[in-house]
């Protein structure tokens, strides 16, 4: 069971001071090679290493702990993996141990986080955690976060060479410092209290310098004797005292992660503000599914230039938004039987079209979106080379119940339309008994050829990569016992009527 230490009672903070603009060119002094852990859709792992293959050029390597992967880079590289489409969030490591080797008791145990705090090498992970302040658009705070903090968050840009000792004896990396402002004027519009006249602006100053930051501790395993929040508490402890840093649980610069899954222990600290899936929808659905794992979906699939690709359950246009901006070669058709689900589908493609033209990219987008009835798509048979949609799981949308006559519909319709042969289907879904039943009475129709087990909100969910058979829809075996059944119930009511 993995937590997270979320309380500001048992969690403790930090706090960085700003860089300064001498120190501000990324490229500047030579280049940093570090690792980056990312987190990705659980199940697509394999996917997501392959596309840091394919765009960064370097080889992944999957975690014991489900859903991540960490990869070598330099920091002049920085830039490409935020443009990776199958990672959720990133976070740059500064130490990892894969057989850590906990005490028996916890005090033991927390007493070596303690210690552990200021044996680490922090410098090369704070000099990439600067380097990618500056890559950003700085839009706020996380959650929680307020705009004038921003604003003077913006003006960070770099770390200073060395930092306050803690004792006489203890080495510090190198910390980040900030630009003192220009005048007592600048200093006012800093401070979140408007009404601080000139002689308050160098406590202002002062306090503007620092950049605050957290521990979140991440735990997998049932042989810790610790919990998430005792060990995010004493080891963010332990760092608040090694930099003298100040604790926030909610306007925080620096997040620090502490993951821990059975003996593998991470150190890292954030690279993301917000996690990387939110990149394309406006306006949510009750069951919008995660841009990265709408990605992870299409790389199963393998879309091909010119590929006309239906997705008949679109809801809020997720899954072919995605695959119209990253694959973009092929055509999309969105569809659904409701038209709230229409329309936020309409509104999103006009979100990213208008986001597309304000930065002069060209903002037509290989798409279209219909309202119709699943069971009877107004497509002309065999006209469709990829089905991928996200089918109601039974749980907040539709029921487990109605399942059982919504599945076998769906699937024959989609078999209709999707090529013999060639014609591929990848469908999503929790209701994992009623899907395998519905399959196994097309007639041969469908063939499962893999599955990929996913996390989607909790719940343990199945991606099924089905490939459509050369059998012809409307002759198979079931299709002639079925006609032969209604052709039978036919006869036998006209000869009850006769007996009558």
């Amino acid at each position: 069971m993995s937590s997270q230490g979320e309380e500001s009672a048992e969690q403790t903070s930090s706090t960085v001071e700003a860089p300064t603009p001498a120190e501000a060119d990324p490229t500047s002094g030579g280049l940093i090679t570090v690792t980056i852990g990312a987190t990705v859709p659980t199940g697509f792992e394999h996917t997501a290493a392959e596309e840091v293959k394919e765009k960064i050029g370097v080889d992944a390597r999957i975690s014991k702990d489900r859903g991540r992967i960490y990869f070598p880079i330099t920091t002049d590289k920085l830039s490409q993996v935020h443009l990776l489409c199958s990672v959720d969030n990133l976070f740059v490591v500064v130490e990892e141990y894969d057989h850590y080797q906990f005490k028996e008791s916890k005090e033991e145990t927390l007493n070596e986080l303690q210690e552990l705090a200021s044996k680490l090498p922090w410098t090369n992970a704070l000099e990439v955690w600067r380097l990618n302040r500056t890559l950003k658009k700085r839009k706020g705070h996380r959650k929680g976060g307020n705009a004038t903090r921003a604003k003077s968050n913006a003006e960070f840009s770099d770390v200073a060479a060395a930092a306050e000792a803690e004792g006489a004896e203890r080495a510090q990396p190198e910390l980040p410092q900030e630009t003192s402002p220009a005048d007592s004027g600048t200093q006012a519009e800093i401070t979140a209290d408007s009404e601080m006249c000139q002689q308050d602006s160098q406590e202002t100053a002062a306090e503007a310098k620092v950049i605050k930051f957290r521990v979140t501790c991440n735990r997998a395993g049932d042989r810790h004797s610790f919990s998430s929040n005792e060990a995010a508490r004493d080891f963010g402890g332990a760092v608040q005292e090694f930099f003298q840093w100040k604790a926030d649980m909610t306007k925080f610069d620096i997040e620090v992660l502490l993951n821990i899954h059975n003996e593998e222990v991470v150190i890292g600290i954030a690279l993301t503000e917000e996690s990387l899936h939110r990149r394309n929808i406006s306006h949510f659905g009750p069951t919008t599914l995660r841009s990265t794992l709408c990605y992870g979906m299409l790389r199963l699939c393998k879309p091909q230039a010119s590929d006309v690709i239906l997705d008949p359950m679109c809801g809020t246009g997720a899954i072919p938004l995605e695959g119209a901006i990253e694959f973009s070669e092929s055509f999309y058709i969105a569809g659904d039987n409701n038209d709230m689900a229409v329309n936020r589908t309409v509104n999103n493609i006009c979100h990213i079209q208008k986001r597309r033209a304000d930065k002069g990219s060209p903002s037509g987008l290989p798409i279209d979106t219909v309202q119709w009835d699943l069971s009877n798509l107004p497509v002309r048979t065999s006209s469709v080379d990829i089905i991928i949609t996200d089918m109601p799981f039974g749980k907040r949308m539709g029921s487990r119940k109605k399942n059982w006559d919504l599945y076998p519909s769906c699937l024959r319709e989609m078999a209709r339309v999707c090529r013999p042969g060639s014609g591929k289907a990848v469908l999503l879904t929790q209701d994992k008994k009623c899907f395998a039943k519905a399959v196994s009475r097309m007639g041969g129709l469908w063939r499962k050829l893999h599955t990929v087990w996913v996390n989607v909100g909790g719940l343990h969910a199945g991606v099924y990569l089905l490939k459509r058979t050369a059998a012809v829809f409307g002759q198979t075996p079931e299709d002639v016992y079925e006609s032969r059944g209604k052709g039978d119930a036919q006869t036998n009511e006209r000869d009850d009527k006769g007996l009558d």
